[in-house]
């Protein structure tokens, strides 16, 4: 599974880059948002509601639209978004600056894989 995982990256130009085990300050974003989602979506929410697709929807749409978060400068995110566009790589570029062979397939024992680098 890991192999197929990493290889498909590789296809797609993506460099796998896994984080240090036990290393919560490198993960802090995920965790930042899933504190988030408890606090602000699945506590005001029945997750067996048949509407529940679009109760997400509609949340996503606040959070990501209308919401301005301290992080990005009292900007939503999707003005942040829209700010680093014009500075983001298109596929195309990335995919062209991209050397398959300068990345190797990385073992799931992250102190093994260090040893092997």
């Amino acid at each position: 599974m890991a192999l197929a995982v990493q290889n498909r990256l590789r296809e797609l130009a993506i460099k796998f880059r896994p984080i240090k085990p036990r290393s919560p300050h490198l993960n802090g974003k995920v965790e930042r948002t899933q504190k988030t989602d408890l606090e602000e979506f699945y506590s005001l929410v029945n997750l067996k509601s048949l509407d529940l697709p679009q109760q997400l929807q509609q949340w996503q749409d606040y959070y990501n639209r209308q919401q301005r978060h301290c992080s990005l400068h009292n900007q939503t995110p999707w003005q942040k978004w829209q700010l680093l566009t014009a500075s983001t790589p298109t596929r195309e570029q990335v995919r062209a600056a991209y050397d398959p062979s300068k990345e190797r397939i990385r073992c799931s024992d992250y102190l093994l894989d260090m040893t092997a680098r």
